[in-house]
């Protein structure tokens, strides 16, 4: 199982995590699942940019990510060039390494 290392975000995981997720799970469903908060404002509908995330490790092994999820990551706060909506992100095998950026452009928190 590829491991995910998730960095220190002062809010969403102070500490940081490391986590083993099967392959072929989504990654922001994933860690939902195992604690992580990460915010998701449209239910991973992929019509919003608050589940962005920076892969940090691991981006080259990602499947390519479509126009849309394209066009929604140019209105992300933080946006770098391996920058991913992580309820996009499909785990494959190669171990990853993400950073939650520090802010989104969510105005309000969900009750997630």
């Amino acid at each position: 199982m590829p491991k995910i290392t998730v960095l220190p975000h002062f809010e969403i995981c102070p500490e940081g995590a490391e986590v083993e997720l099967e392959s072929g799970s989504n990654l922001c469903k994933a860690l939902l699942e195992k604690g992580i908060k990460i915010e998701h404002a449209c239910e991973m509908s992929k019509a919003c940019t608050t589940c962005h995330i920076v892969v940090r490790k691991g981006f080259n092994g990602l499947e390519e990510m479509d126009d849309i999820e394209a066009d929604l990551l140019d209105r992300a706060w933080g946006l770098e060039p391996d920058s991913r909506l992580s309820c996009q992100v499909i785990i494959e095998n190669d171990d990853l390494v993400i950073e939650i950026p520090k802010y989104t452009l969510n105005h309000a928190k969900e009750n997630h």
